[in-house]
């Protein structure tokens, strides 16, 4: 169905400078029904070779070489009129990001039946229609969701919708590029087993672009392993995991966190597969202490909702709904649950960004609930934030001096000389030079861009960091870097934790106690062996079991 041969693919240099190779020599085949799965750290080229098969590099910035055959049509030098009739028809691309794929002034409807239309001319709104309705049926969207917008879909619903939009026309090649990425355990689950259901349905050939090994081993036939823009090595995907070759291929797989690894060890990366640091046992929970560091009563936030008819009321979405919680002092808390589960909004709540509609909170024994200045003032400087994308929380005009003085100049009596000293330091605390601190954004890899957000929340000294998925938008052996860097900080300086995600292998791992939201609604709070080992709710053990 495709073969590739020696595809390379160089980006021109800025200003005239030498071109980079991002793809160097690769060759692999995929027949017909099959699963190949592209994996790889970030910067390695998996994306690059996926948007190369439908030739959607910009040819003015990117030279691509060697042979890229779909179905015995070469791709590579072939003109754009023939391309555009391969596009979306014969060979068809999943994005990883949904929300920004999908176009927001349109109904998913809309959109579907244009991709249809685009290559059956001569097919009827009528007709367009009734295709797109049938293909929402069929990844599990009820077709009188027809005209509904993106923004009005949950994450793994969007990503259906995408599904549905690439198999419009029954494609011969479905390449899809880190597809479940942003979903928690169950939704993604439920996105895999789509793809495979479709797959086999229609036998199409799917390239399965992906750092998430889990994704790759319950769904890829074959793996390829990419490092540097060539090929490591390729084999059957259960044969390369059991028994890996190479020796960056054995430090990837070893990287890649379990539910049956060691709580609080030190992880494997692919710079030092076998870490000599140890990390202190932590103590468990020992009943209920002195003063809590946060505390959360019958904390509820609402939002307004959509009128549906004009006579009627319109009903408010209950984001959070009657959760409680408490953190205490070096302790981390774990925060689970599918997307949509009130996980972010009650983090906001507990950093101050967001007012709750209603409950009380308490931080450090004073009522924060409507704080007054010196206790906003306070809570600005103790409880700090690090965000989930590392891409889009540093401002791109800022250098990394500038990034770390600003809470530096608002929270604490240095000068500017003490300042930049500090910065240094902090730097230097999450693994970074201190010859980095005039550099930009754009100049570090993702795993560097978020010690970046670490250093930044820890300038002000704090006693609490509210970690929203700090991990999940990174590759396994920079995730093992990351969570690495957490533990040591948290040994080291002794700061409370609240770890907001949807990985459990990565949860288990950090975490000192579990909370697991659902509907906006606290279902279940234990400590992290009881939760793994004996969970009391259905839902629980349903989180674990997709995770499986």
């Amino acid at each position: 169905m495709l073969s590739v041969r020696d595809l390379t693919v160089e980006f021109a240099g800025p200003r005239g400078g030498a071109p980079t190779t991002a793809v160097r020599g690769l060759s692999f085949d995929l027949a017909a029904g099959e699963v190949l799965g592209l994996v790889g750290e970030s910067g390695s080229g998996k994306s690059t070779v996926g948007l190369a098969l439908l030739s959607l590099h910009d040819p003015r910035t990117t030279r691509v070489t060697g042979s890229i055959r779909l179905a015995g049509r070469e791709l590579v030098g072939a003109a754009e009129s023939e391309l555009r009739a391969v596009r979306g028809a014969r060979a068809a691309l999943v994005f990883q990001d949904a929300l920004t794929s999908l176009s927001p002034f349109h109904g998913v409807g809309a959109q579907l039946a244009e991709a249809y239309r685009l290559h059956h001319p001569r097919a009827g709104r009528a007709e367009a229609r009734r295709r797109a309705a049938a293909m929402l049926d069929r990844v599990g969207i009820p077709a009188a969701r027809l005209r509904d917008h993106p923004h009005q879909f949950s994450g793994g619903m969007r990503q259906r919708v995408m599904i549905a939009m690439a198999l419009m026309n029954d494609p011969q090649l479905l390449v899809a590029d880190e597809p479940t990425t942003a979903l928690d355990a169950r939704v993604q689950r439920q996105v895999l087993d789509l793809l495979g259901e479709l797959q086999r349905e229609h036998g199409t050939a799917v390239l399965l672009v992906s750092h998430d090994l889990g994704v790759v081993a319950g769904t890829a036939d074959r793996t390829l392993v990419l490092r540097d823009g060539a090929e490591v090595e390729s084999a059957p995907t259960a044969e390369l995991l059991a028994a890996p070759r190479r020796p960056y291929t054995r430090a990837l797989v070893g990287a890649a966190l379990r539910l049956d690894s060691v709580p609080g060890s030190a992880l494997p990366t692919v710079d030092e597969p076998s870490p000599a640091r140890l990390f202190a046992r932590r103590p468990k929970a020992a009943g209920r202490p002195e003063r809590w560091l946060m505390e959360a009563e019958e904390l509820s936030v609402h939002f307004p909702g959509r009128r549906r008819l004009p006579a009627l009321r319109a009903e408010s979405v209950r984001a959070v709904d009657g959760v409680g919680l408490r953190i205490a002092p070096g302790e981390t808390l774990g925060l689970v649950g599918e997307s949509g589960s009130g996980k972010s909004t009650t983090s906001r709540v507990l950093a101050g960004l967001q007012r709750p509609t209603g409950g009380r909170l308490r931080y450090d024994g004073q009522d924060a609930t409507r704080p007054d200045r010196e206790l906003r003032r306070r809570l600005s400087r103790e409880v700090q934030l690090v965000f989930q994308d590392p891409y889009a929380s540093l401002n791109p005009r800022r250098t990394v001096a500038q990034t770390l003085d600003t809470p530096l100049r608002l929270h604490t009596p240095l000068d500017a000389a003490q300042r930049r000293e500090r910065a240094a330091e902090l730097l230097d605390q999450v693994g970074l030079p201190a010859a980095h601190l005039d550099r930009y954004p754009h100049e570090f890899s993702g795993g560097q861009r978020q010690r970046i957000g670490i250093a930044r929340a820890l300038a002000p000294e704090p006693r609490l960091i509210i970690a929203d998925e700090p991990v999940s938008a990174l590759d396994v052996s920079v995730q093992a870097q990351v969570l690495n860097l957490l533990m040591e900080l948290r040994e080291r300086l002794g700061v409370a934790f609240l770890f907001v995600s949807h990985d459990l292998a990565v949860v288990r791992h950090f975490c000192d106690r579990v909370a697991v939201m659902h509907r906006g609604r606290l279902v279940e709070l234990t400590d992290r062996e009881q939760l793994f080992e004996a969970p009391h709710t259905e839902y629980t053990r349903e989180l674990l079991a997709a995770r499986h």
